[in-house]
């Protein structure tokens, strides 16, 4: 019996602080490009497969 309860208490948290960590998670990975000190290295990803290029030749 002790089986049961077990699998409900597990599924009880990850229906509420597993759920709540993958949002917050989700969340801070969608906004980190876009804190104040990025630009610099947005920059760099943006032309990053421009580098060495030889434009064919």
């Amino acid at each position: 019996m002790s089986t049961h309860s077990t699998y409900d208490m597990l599924r009880h948290f990850a229906d509420s602080w597993g759920l709540l960590a993958m949002v917050v998670t989700f969340l801070v990975l969608v906004l980190w490009p876009f804190r104040p000190g990025a630009h610099s290295a947005n920059e760099a990803a943006k032309t990053m497969i421009f580098k060495d290029d030889d434009d064919g030749r």
